[in-house]
């Protein structure tokens, strides 16, 4: 059975002071276990902040980015084997906005999931459409080929390692999000081409949804089969927020 996976984006948010203070808090509102995983995607910056406040607790750290190469003349970039120093256990690769903003293409996406699969990172691999794709109905074939692209150097035997995200990018920070059932047709599309890719194994690797997750919609969410997690942007930047959406089965439990 799929473990769900809840995961903290804070993008470009918060000084070391303001990341060791969400963590106290979200300690505190967790207590010491879950039932899901939780992990915190930190700016290069907050990695060790968080890290030492994360001591001694089930919540797992995460980078924002990474660069395919192992060391060299790259200035201004971070290795894999840099972010295993400071403490990641996860790494986002391919978010939209990477693609969007810097051009990343899938093949750079694919070599960095593999060089962190190299030194036990687990790649969080992200696929979406925008809104003018959806509109000409190109969902499918758009995610279906950013996903192929961006796990070619991928190989079978590291997939229980990987972690994919589905964001659709016309719901991310527009307060707009894909119904619940909009989310499990291309959740649905995306497991059958991780089938396709790795054979059965394919059935147990996580996919996260990513597209203004929030408090009020995440039981929703979580509640269809091939939706595995959460990517969190916005609510995840305050800990009663974020800590609400890891909770999400008490709400749910509470709302039957």
């Amino acid at each position: 059975m799929r473990r769900p996976i809840l995961t903290a984006n804070w993008k470009m948010h918060k000084t070391r002071a303001q990341a060791a203070a969400f963590v106290t808090v979200l300690r505190e509102q967790l207590g010491h276990t879950t039932e899901v995983d939780v992990v915190i995607a930190a700016p290069f910056t907050s990695l060790a902040a968080v890290h030492e406040g994360l001591l001694g607790s089930e919540i797992a750290l995460a980078a924002q980015n990474v660069c395919a190469e192992a060391e060299g003349a790259f200035t201004g970039e971070i290795s894999p084997a840099m972010l295993a120093d400071a403490g990641c256990h996860y790494c986002i690769v391919g978010h939209s906005e990477r693609r969007a903003l810097y051009g990343e293409q899938d093949a750079e996406i694919s070599r960095k999931a593999a060089a962190l699969l190299g030194v036990g990172i687990r790649p969080i691999v992200c696929v979406g459409e925008t809104l003018e794709e959806r509109e000409a109905d190109r969902t499918a074939d758009i995610v279906a080929s950013q996903l192929a692209g961006s796990l070619t150097d991928v190989e079978t035997a590291a997939i229980g390692e990987l972690v994919v995200a589905y964001e659709p990018v016309w719901a991310i920070g527009t307060g707009h999000t894909a119904t619940p059932e909009q989310a499990q047709e291309v959740h649905l599309l995306i497991r059958a081409r991780l089938r396709e890719r790795f054979g059965a194994s394919g059935a147990d690797i996580r996919i996260q949804y990513g597209g203004s997750v929030k408090p009020e919609n995440v039981v929703a969410i979580m509640a269809q089969p091939d939706i595995d997690g959460a990517l969190v942007g916005g609510a995840s930047l305050a800990p009663d927020s974020f800590a609400k959406i890891v909770r999400y089965e008490s709400q749910e439990n509470r709302a039957t």
